[in-house]
């Protein structure tokens, strides 16, 4: 197992990363721009599946009240009809928090790639070559670069001040953070509906997808803050465009009607 995280997903996002690296003249904020973007590119069919069944899922509450009204306290009957319901207009209620699990899946790889590789400490270039395919390999004597504006990406973007025990977050990182929770806070309603209508029809299949979307509302601006101020800023620096780009997706794509 550990063998095909390392061979479908770690790998193969340090090489992409290095590959922009290169594209990019050796900036390496560009390059994590870059790549942010593709994930984003590729992941996009996902999201706009999840939208659009997130708006199935809309439509179809009234539904679930009348179904409710008919079957009263018969839990078993209104899970049946329920489902039927869902398998009548292919809704699928979990559905809707697959994006958000493969978005955590690869911020996990990317929060290995980063503090395994990018730390200030070591030689990252030969800790690199370890991981990068023969044609993108550096030599022996390269020094990568982790500039990128005010930042050293190999460092966290911290702020400290004297006598204060802890740092607090720099701009990025709290930019990061604002950035998600407006996507989360656009998105809220949606949730709240969806949870209204799981607590409604109490012990069938949609309680749990609502639970776990609205706390994955919440979840990742709090994990940015506290991963932010701990690990290399190149991690948040993805993050901010990644929550950016997915705030520009909610307001500017009309889901597709089924």
């Amino acid at each position: 197992m550990q063998n095909l995280w390392h061979i479908l997903l770690y790998q193969p996002l340090v090489n992409g990363l290095i590959f922009f690296y290169n594209l990019f003249g050796h900036n390496l904020g560009l390059a994590i721009i870059a790549l942010t973007g593709a994930i984003r590119l590729i992941l996009n069919p996902l999201t706009s599946s999840s939208m659009k069944m997130a708006k199935k899922m809309q439509e179809l509450a009234p539904e679930l009240e009348s179904l409710k009204a008919k079957h009263g306290t018969d839990k078993q009957a209104m899970s049946q009809a329920q489902l039927g319901l869902y398998k009548q207009h292919g809704v699928n209620p979990a559905s809707g928090c697959l994006p958000q699990i493969v978005q955590l899946v690869i911020f996990i790889a990317l929060f290995n790639a980063f503090s395994n590789t990018l730390k200030a400490n070591g030689n990252v270039a030969e800790k690199l070559n370890q991981l990068l395919y023969p044609p993108l390999r550096f030599s022996k004597d390269a020094v990568l670069n982790t500039r990128f504006l005010y930042l050293d990406l190999s460092r966290p973007d911290v702020v400290k001040i004297p006598n204060l025990p802890f740092p607090l977050p720099g701009l990025l990182v709290i930019a990061a953070a604002v950035t998600q929770f407006i996507s989360s806070k656009k998105m809220l309603p949606q949730a709240k509906k969806s949870q209204s209508t799981a607590l409604a029809t109490p012990g069938t299949s949609d309680d749990m997808a609502a639970v776990m979307q609205t706390q994955m509302l919440y979840m990742f601006p709090i994990m940015t803050l506290v991963i932010g101020i701990s690990f290399p800023s190149g991690l948040a620096l993805y993050w901010f465009v990644f929550s950016l780009l997915s705030l520009t997706q909610q307001f500017s794509k009309k889901t597709p009607a089924a």
